[in-house]
């Protein structure tokens, strides 16, 4: 058997919940003994995990109570509202469904297109106006369009939705630091941000998993 093929063997013998462990530890180590909040570490940690970005260690920051609030409303059976289907796909829909929740992703749905033509938006914005409407007071897991932060943003000006958590990780250039910067400054809403132009809807996923594994954890 050539170097090669025995190479190939090893790197195809390792297990996924192995190569999550590894990595995980190789991770704690390269943090170089940083400590975080014992509630904020297992979110941190899995969202470097998924970008393999050390930034966020910096990047990310936790209102008081966030994740508190965020694991009690998802033992409540909160439901998830995300802005993208890739958002929704990542979010672990099996461990979810176990705490009675459910996740929500509004964007392909014809009324919120239709709605986004005639009020000149976008269908992101459009789709939290329907989770709205719908009376989804859970947790809103923004990725992606800028737009959903800032029209979440408004209706929670406005009274008309109450966020149980905001995570405000949408990722671009246009717009993006200022829609999370509004989020950053509702004091009274609970949020998880990653401050800049990082974020994506993997990194919304990341944090939604983090805070579901925890529940899991702690029932």
């Amino acid at each position: 058997m050539s170097a090669e093929q025995e190479l190939l063997n090893k790197l195809m013998r390792i297990s996924p919940s192995e190569i999550e462990e590894k990595s995980f530890s190789i991770i704690t180590e390269e943090l170089r003994g940083r400590t975080f909040p014992k509630e904020e570490e297992p979110i941190i940690k899995r969202v470097i995990h998924t970008t393999a970005d050390f930034e966020y260690a910096d990047s990310l920051v936790f209102s008081p109570g966030a994740v508190k609030g965020a694991l009690e409303a998802l033992r409540s059976g909160a439901p998830v509202v995300t802005d993208t289907n890739m958002g929704k796909a990542g979010i672990n829909r099996k461990s979810l469904t176990a705490l009675g929740s459910e996740v929500y992703c509004f964007m392909a749905d014809e009324d919120v297109a239709e709605n986004a033509r005639s009020q000149g938006t976008t269908r992101a914005a459009a789709s939290m106006d329907k989770a709205a409407a719908l009376g989804l007071n859970g947790i809103y897991a923004i990725g992606n369009a800028p737009t959903a932060l800032v029209r979440l943003y408004e209706l929670i000006e406005k009274g008309i939705v109450r966020p149980s958590l905001v995570i405000g990780v949408p990722v671009g250039f246009v717009n993006v630091v200022a829609a999370k910067e509004l989020i950053l400054s509702r004091k009274d809403i609970p949020s998880i941000v990653a401050r800049g132009r990082k974020g994506g809807s993997n990194v919304a996923a990341a944090i939604c998993n983090a805070l579901i594994y925890q529940v899991g954890r702690i029932k």
